[in-house]
């Protein structure tokens, strides 16, 4: 009797034990798991921060972007009303000089000279053709292969010419200078302010303006090539309006 009773206290003692062993490993599993949810709450947190910054910093990347776009499109509409001033004052001359019967083939050289500047310091689109065509203009008009009228009418034409390119929106063909090297690019023309480029190579980017000159900045990072590209395949569709994200490429072309 008394070894049953002492076995029963032991079976009791044992289930005691293994329930609080249990308690234990349940009470442990429960600090676990709340340690762990605080710890991903904190991740959360941290990366909320995380995410806030980036969006500061990309808020203020475009508003920095935005003004300097505002700022170039200053520049190029101040640049046009120049443009009509200059064509203006030449018209206002050419009046004048009309009525006293005089030669204006110095006015005109001179207004060649004007656009031969705009377009050395304009935005690299076709330069040497359109400086080839100044110059053969010039020649003719000094050895009056062609008249002093006709010249009038052709220097009226790459004035509106230049201006029309200011707004021009579109694909074009163009070789460029890529490291040292000539290359035949496709050239996508956003008026003056942004032109971008593409090779045969698969090599994209935009041009910047450095000093006297211009240079043309090939991108590497996958995600400003694919901007780019997309540019290219609208143009190429004929899609000059909508949105477009695109890296920065503004030109600056005042002069330095």
């Amino acid at each position: 009797m008394f070894r049953k009773y002492k076995r029963v206290m032991l079976s009791t003692v044992a289930c005691g034990v293994l329930a609080t062993s249990s308690l234990y490993a349940q009470n442990d599993n429960i600090v676990n798991s709340i340690m762990k949810l605080r710890a991903d709450v904190e991740a959360l947190y941290t990366q909320i921060d995380d995410n806030k910054d980036i969006y500061k910093a990309e808020m203020k990347s475009y508003t920095m972007q935005s003004a300097d776009s505002e700022a170039q499109i200053n520049r190029q509409e101040t640049a046009i009303k120049l443009a009509d001033a200059e064509l203006s004052t030449l018209q206002s001359k050419l009046a004048e000089l009309s009525t006293k019967n005089e030669s204006i083939k110095p006015l005109l050289l001179g207004a060649i000279d004007a656009l031969r500047t705009t377009i050395k310091n304009g935005i690299p689109f076709k330069v040497d053709a359109r400086l080839a065509e100044l110059q053969t203009l010039q020649t003719n008009l000094i050895d009056d292969v062609i008249t002093e009228e006709k010249a009038l009418s052709l220097i009226w034409a790459s004035y509106d010419d230049t201006i029309r390119l200011t707004k021009e929106i579109g694909l074009f063909k163009q070789e460029i200078t890529l490291n040292g090297e000539p290359k035949l690019a496709k050239i996508a023309k956003i008026g003056s302010v942004m032109m971008y480029f593409a090779t045969p190579d698969n090599q994209v980017g935009y041009v910047t303006k450095e000093g006297n000159g211009y240079t043309y900045n090939v991108v590497t990072d996958d995600e400003n090539k694919a901007k780019i590209v997309a540019l290219f395949d609208a143009l190429q569709k004929q899609i000059r309006t909508g949105y477009f994200s695109l890296p920065n490429a503004l030109v600056l072309t005042e002069s330095k």
